[in-house]
């Protein structure tokens, strides 16, 4: 038996699916900016691309597992859940195609999308209660 996602769920999943896409990639123009690699747009989607691929698993496996409480904007399950995929797919991938996983690397890559892919969500979090809170009133 298949169950449908909410309708007011799949109004939040394509912005937050697509705001967790430009974090990704902004991380990889950072990185890239930071070791003086060069910020185009090629450059940024060969840096960026084995964490997207490891975001895309991250909300497949969201989608799968949640799929009738489906939430995106929460941080637990749905931030971490991506966020870890995110950072170990992308690790992964970069591990098989020769590329760089020092463990610097590795923590500054984790706490960097800890912080983008969590942290918007925890801001709209903040600004979800506010919002209830006054109607409320």
């Amino acid at each position: 038996m298949t169950t449908a996602i909410h309708p007011s769920t799949t109004r939040v999943l394509a912005p937050a699916v697509a705001l967790d896409v430009v974090l990704v990639l902004v991380f990889a123009a950072i990185g890239r900016g930071s070791h003086a690699e060069g910020v185009t747009v090629g450059g940024t989607l060969s840096t960026a691309w084995p964490f997207l691929v490891g975001l895309a698993v991250g909300w497949a496996a969201t989608v799968a597992l949640y799929r009738d409480k489906l939430a995106p904007l929460l941080i637990l399950p749905t931030g971490v859940l991506v966020w870890v995929s995110t950072v170990v797919g992308g690790m992964v991938i970069r591990r098989l195609i020769g590329e760089g996983t020092a463990f610097s690397f590795v923590i500054v890559a984790s706490v960097t999308l800890a912080v983008f892919l969590l942290g918007w969500r925890a801001i709209a979090r903040i600004r979800t209660r506010g919002t209830a809170r006054a109607r409320r009133r």
